[in-house]
């Protein structure tokens, strides 16, 4: 048992128990027909803002985090019915609402929250279980020291008595919160580990409404938005008149969502703040209304063009590496020395997100009150946003989650609830905005494009000797100073660049590491053949040596744990051993505090590149749902190739080639591995990130895989086009 010591102070503000104290709550079942209550139902207990004990024995626990698609709102209840210690068919799960007083971290991003969250929701099951003890303890007259509980029943042995939670939970509601409890040895653990169904996998599969898109509100109105064909341009007049002339139409007006003189947080990252705006009665006739407006844009900024921007990198990874942001050694020295130099440059385009459901989200202005509803990743940031362009209180604005079809990063930025706000104000009546598929995958917030360049030096023996990485990419670059190969090559420097543009661009997906990763490894592979040795014990020995002797200090991996992975993932796909006319690729990266290992095995058939299986390991500390952990990795290595092989997105004059998927291409069932085989380290680590992991080495793999299998090497993406030997489409 593991004892957690906190302040009250402290237990208060972990489990969201603050200012709120211990609540005892009633409610009706049903009502005669004069209004007089039928009955008293189920008492609710309420011992903190995770749980709620019904008279019954039920269960039901709060997931405070959005979300996503990535099981959150199945895992946190998990982990607060193992401390509880209640079965998982005692246990219903509803969404909390934004409630920052009462929950520590309310969002989905960085896949963190599993890693921050795992010790305050594990105390609130376990403060939950000691307090319903302490009231079972009072009532027998026994030491709560001698009482043992299993699937929601308290048993005293020495006297032969049972109590249920729910029959004791009455009692308990005068019991003080403990200022220390005790969590379980992981050792003992029922729940987490095992692999029960999303709590919501049956409305899906039902179709029953869950999402923003399905949500329907008395009296809301639709409301469609037009924003410029171009970044750097605004709606200078608007002729309306054959779209109001569309039944069920409202109104046609403009509006700006975030005034020039208020600066608000990222999550209003925006690139049109002046819209087009069109209500109605439905969806249909607003979009026809939105097709038949005239509109005259005027230019702001220079609109730009993919060559360009292609053109201004490769100025910035060409020039003479000065000032970097690390080095170690010396790199200049090195490379006069050496026997072999490689040089290398990787790029890859913008990526729109291409989340299932489009960007859509529910708004009610009443005076200084906003009600919101809809699909989030950051309902706090919309929250404070809404308030400080509105000037109203936070505490005025209520934030409800639903489900959201997807979010990769794509729902932390939160200017899609503020326009729907905006829009609710100007015609007094609550709004559904509803974006169509070409207004998302045209409105920006894009993955940026990147640009990398690596050196390495190889001395007479083959052994690396020198390294160095530049890289650069709108509003920032890829490369991580501090990660891996850093500390295990003597003479190593890194340098980051950034463009300017005014393309929006924000977090996809593993930001950085999801094009960094590809490219870092595919460079590894041919330094590796480069030296005469075979690529997993190649990156075997440079593991060795960070570990043995690191260079530098700032190194932000654990080696150890690299060697780990690395060797069981080797004895699981018998490395070894490939199967004849089976060329096989290796990739590690370490990102968002976890270890990925992955081997794509790729056969030629009829003369095309077909992915047979894919291997990956995975060393994110304890698993807390295993079927939920599997998906969101075999989810990112389809996301990883698919983007890897076919994402593009190009510009002319500032204006999207591809605004729907009839330009833009997706993976298809025929391209994804065959087989994907999954396995973790159990290493008994408090958990870490696993949303975002799987997808960033995955390109890499593929990419090393191809190599052997073609004999072409690809260093730019999307692959497919140097794989069929054609120019880089620039739209």
């Amino acid at each position: 048992m593991k004892k957690v010591n906190l302040s009250r102070r402290g237990f208060l503000k972990a489990t969201g128990l603050a200012g709120s104290g211990l609540v005892l709550g009633f409610h009706w079942t049903g009502c005669t027909p004069d209004g007089t209550p039928a009955e008293i139902a189920k008492v609710v207990l309420e011992p903190n803002a995770y749980i709620k004990i019904l008279s019954d024995g039920m269960v039901t626990l709060m997931s405070p985090v959005p979300e996503i698609g990535q099981g959150i709102k199945t895992a946190i209840p998990m982990i607060v019915a193992e401390e509880l210690d209640v079965s998982w068919d005692q246990v219903k799960v509803e969404q909390a609402p934004l409630a920052p007083d009462l929950y520590i971290r309310q969002a989905a991003g960085g896949s963190q929250a599993i890693r921050q969250l795992w010790t305050s929701v594990r105390t609130a099951g376990a403060a939950g279980r000691r307090m319903l003890m302490e009231a079972a303890a009072r009532e027998w007259q026994v030491p709560m020291e001698e009482l043992t509980t299993n699937e929601g029943v308290i048993h005293h042995e020495k006297s032969n008595q049972s109590v249920t939670y729910g029959d004791i939970a009455t009692k308990a509601a005068d019991i003080e919160v403990p200022e220390e409890v005790e969590l379980k040895d992981p050792k003992d653990f029922k729940i987490i580990g095992t692999s029960p169904k999303n709590v919501d996998v049956y409305d899906i599969v039902k179709g029953n409404p869950l999402f923003g898109m399905d949500m329907k509100k008395e009296g809301a109105v639709i409301a469609m938005i037009t924003h410029p064909p171009a970044f750097g341009m605004r709606p200078k007049s608007v002729d309306d008149s054959a779209a109001r002339a569309i039944p069920g139409i409202k109104d046609v007006f403009t509006i700006t969502a975030f005034p020039a003189d208020i600066d608000t947080p990222w999550t209003g990252n925006n690139a049109f703040p002046e819209l087009v705006v069109v209500t109605g009665e439905n969806t249909w006739n607003v979009m026809k209304a939105k097709k038949a407006l005239k509109i005259e844009w005027e230019t702001v900024t220079p609109g730009e063009n993919t060559a360009d921007h292609i053109s201004k990198m490769e100025e910035q990874i060409n020039a003479p590496l000065t000032e970097p942001d690390r080095i170690d050694g010396d790199p200049d020295a090195a490379f006069k020395k050496a026997d072999k130099i490689i040089e290398r440059t990787y790029s890859a385009p913008f990526l729109p997100h291409n989340t299932m459901e489009p960007m859509n989200f529910y708004a009610n202005v009443t005076g200084d009150k906003v009600e919101f509803e809809g699909p989030t990743q950051t309902p706090q940031r919309l929250r404070d946003t809404t308030a400080k362009i509105f000037g109203i209180p936070e505490e005025n604005i209520k934030v409800n989650m639903l489900r959201a079809g997807g979010g990769f990063g794509r729902r932390l930025y939160g200017h899609y609830g503020v326009e729907a706000a905006q829009i609710s104000k100007k015609i007094g009546a609550p709004v559904k905005l509803i974006y169509t598929r070409e207004d998302d995958m045209t409105q920006g917030t894009y993955r940026p494009d990147y640009r990398v360049k690596y050196k390495a030096g190889i001395d007479a023996e083959g052994n690396l000797i020198a390294l160095t990485v530049i890289g650069t990419g709108t509003s920032g670059g890829p490369v991580v100073p501090n990660r891996f190969p850093a500390g295990a090559v003597d003479n190593y420097a890194a340098k980051n660049y950034s463009l300017d543009s005014n393309i929006t661009t924000g977090a996809w997906r593993a930001p950085r590491s999801n094009f960094i990763a590809g490219a870092e490894q595919s460079f590894l592979d041919e330094v590796a053949e480069a030296c005469g040795k075979d690529p997993m014990d190649f990156r075997l020995e440079l593991f060795e040596r960070s570990k043995t002797d690191p260079v530098g200090e700032k190194n932000d991996y654990d080696p150890d744990r690299f060697i780990t992975l690395l060797k069981m993932t080797k004895e699981k796909c018998d490395w070894d051993n490939v199967p004849s006319g089976v060329s096989r690729g290796l990739s590690a990266y370490y990102c968002h505090n976890s270890y990925i290992a992955q081997i794509v095995d790729v056969e030629m058939r009829d003369g095309k590149p077909m992915l047979q299986k894919a291997w990956c390991g995975v060393d994110c500390g304890i698993v807390i749902n295993k079927d939920g952990a599997i998906n969101q990795v075999e989810g990112g290595i389809l996301d990883g190739i698919g983007h890897a092989m076919y994402g593009n997105i190009t510009f002319n004059n500032g204006v999207i080639d591809q605004q729907n998927f009839d330009k833009y291409r997706l993976i298809r069932f025929e391209e994804a591995p065959e087989a994907i085989e999954t396995f973790f380290v159990d290493n008994g680590i408090d958990p870490t990130g696993l949303g975002e992991p799987a997808m960033p080495p995955i390109p890499g793999a593929l990419a090393n895989a191809l190599y052997r299998a073609t004999g072409k090497r690809l260093y730019h993406q999307p692959y497919i086009f140097e794989l069929e030997d054609k120019d880089i489409d620039l739209g």
